[in-house]
């Protein structure tokens, strides 16, 4: 096997195979199928990046199709949510299909197979059809409907379609065979009564085909080369199969050419759920404040928490396409965006946890504006000024009165350097009633401020410290999310629901001072907090009440965990 093959993911081989065995590359047609139930998550990202990755791959166009046969859970409002997602992702769709598009030519379809003695109207209970179809160790039996005549069949979904019958009360099934090792093929519904509003269609159909039917079909009506799915369809490839050369019989004039199905293993993400309707219901109980919360694994909540498409994208193209399932660690999602924002993310000062400190040697009246470098990181963000002044901010966690020598922030007699400013030297602090620290007295050497080339500026000091002027900061909420879930797998316990392993801590909301040039931060920005970690201003922020979401510490538990 050559090296170039060997470097091609399984799909790409199988494509790569197709076009060695004479598929003309202008036949290459993919797509991305959403049903439009919920929000998408990172889970899916994987799908999306699997096909239009194929499609960028070569040169082959994608389709996005909603597979919106179910009128009960689906809504406009999560078919806008996908697309934009989809785009914001930076994938482009060729064709924006439905499959509500076909429900035409798939119920002319249906009637066809009734025609050829290959479906028929059944109207026992679902209990009475379960027991039927048997179990994987015993073969199913004929129920009593499945040798009726074509004529009654065609007048009874004839009847189903024009809503004489109430829901439940009739469904059309594909007549397969009963005693099949794989369930699926025992006569599965194609059909069944839904009297709801369709978000598309209206009223216009009281019948709706399931999942199995209008797959593959809409596959074969877009004539969809690759039909790439998750794992969990590999035992339905058989009935896409079955479907698809029934219905390819008398439609191959029109439609050439028969899609083929492949499945691939799902992304599965430690510390969370997947399932829509797991995360709807987290919506639904109050527990995140909607599908776009940045503790969502939705792809709009991870926007709105700060990661960037490039993030995702590389997320998804480091865990690659394979056939079995796994977990992967949120580690290596967090070590993506961490990856990315190091490179784009300006750098600037905040405090979230305030202890005020007085330069007692530093002149009352006196502020001067101290040039700050964006990011060292990119050769080309540039400076921004910073103010100083007397009195600052600084995180209690930096300073304690008494401490080792391993601690090499502030402290009684200690000397520390401040970000972009000078050197200062703790001398004594004021404490209240309680004993809590609330004020810190320093002296500074002016002869140490950053930059100014002078030898004092130039000795080695240990610490380093951010810090906020008093009269310059701007109070804003940050609001700090950890894990929703403090279960690593909190959907796999048989015994017991995924919401006990709820994390009560999993959001904090700190009353913080930033420096004054992110007043003018739009929603949407990025930033680091230098020492924190990184933060981007979230959508409830105002020019007069800023708000920003922390998208991740700066601490990397994956890279040390995977060296």
């Amino acid at each position: 096997m050559s090296e170039e093959k060997k470097s091609l993911n399984f799909l790409e081989q199988i494509v790569e195979e197709d076009l060695a065995n004479g598929m003309p590359k202008e036949n290459l047609r993919f797509r991305f199928p959403p049903e439009p139930n919920g929000y998408l998550h990172i889970g899916h990202t994987k799908a999306i990046g699997i096909s239009f990755g194929l499609g960028e791959k070569y040169n082959a166009p994608v389709n996005l199709r909603f597979d919106d046969t179910n009128p009960a859970k689906e809504e406009q409002e999560y078919v806008d949510a996908i697309k934009r997602d989809v785009a914001w992702l930076g994938y482009q769709w060729e064709k924006e299909c439905y499959s509500s598009d076909y429900f035409q030519q798939l119920y002319d379809w249906a009637v066809q197979l009734i025609k050829d003695g290959k479906a028929y109207v059944d109207n026992q209970s679902s209990e009475a059809m379960a027991e039927q179809k048997g179990t994987p160790t015993q073969p199913g039996v004929a129920g009593p409907n499945r040798d009726k005549s074509v004529e009654e069949n065609l007048d009874l979904f004839t009847r189903m379609k024009n809503g004489e019958f109430e829901e439940g009360s009739h469904v059309l099934r594909a007549k397969i065979d009963m005693a099949s090792p794989n369930m699926l093929m025992r006569d599965p519904i194609m059909y069944r009564i839904l009297k709801k509003e369709h978000h598309r269609t209206g009223s216009d159909w009281v019948i709706y085909p399931m999942y199995d039917w209008t797959h593959g079909e809409s596959d074969y009506i877009e004539q969809i080369s690759h039909s790439l799915c998750s794992l969990e369809f590999k035992p339905h490839r058989e009935l896409y199969n079955w479907f698809r050369d029934n219905v390819y019989e008398y439609s191959q004039s029109e439609y050439p050419l028969p899609p083929k199905q492949r499945e691939f293993s799902r992304l599965n993400l430690s510390y969370t759920v997947m399932s829509k309707r797991k995360l709807m219901k987290l919506v639904e109980e109050g527990i995140v404040s909607g599908w776009d919360d940045p503790r969502m694994p939705t792809i709009s909540g991870l926007r709105r928490r700060g990661y960037t498409p490039a993030s995702i994208r590389s997320f998804v193209e480091t865990v690659g396409v394979s056939k079995r399932e796994n977990v992967i660690d949120v580690a290596l999602l967090e070590f993506k965006i961490r990856e990315d924002l190091n490179k784009t993310a300006n750098r600037v000062m905040a405090v979230l946890d305030p202890v005020k400190v007085v330069i007692d040697n530093y002149p009352e009246d006196q502020e001067e504006i101290l040039i700050a470098e964006n990011n060292p990181e990119d050769e080309n963000s540039g400076t921004r000024e910073v103010p100083f002044s007397r009195e600052i901010y600084i995180e209690r966690e930096d300073f304690r009165e008494e401490a080792n020598k391993k601690f090499f922030r502030l402290k009684l007699g200690k000397e520390v350097r401040l970000k972009n400013a000078y050197f200062i030297t703790a001398n004594s602090v004021e404490k209240d009633e309680n004993g809590n620290i609330t004020v810190i007295h320093c002296t500074y050497d002016p002869l140490t401020k950053s930059g100014s080339g002078t030898e004092e500026s130039k000795r080695k000091v240990k610490g380093t410290l951010h810090w906020v002027s008093v009269k310059h900061a701007v109070k804003a909420e940050v609001r700090a999310y950890d894990r929703l879930f403090s279960d690593e797998a909190p959907d796999s316990h048989k015994d017991k629901d995924f919401m006990e392993f709820l994390n009560p801590n999993s959001l904090e909301k700190i009353t913080a001072y930033v420096e004054p040039s992110l007043q003018t931060a739009q929603i949407g920005d990025r930033f680091q907090f230098q020492r924190l970690g990184y933060f981007n201003v979230d959508d409830d922020s105002t020019s007069e009440s800023l708000v920003f979401n922390k998208t991740v510490g700066l601490r990397d538990n994956w890279a040390k965990k995977n060296k």
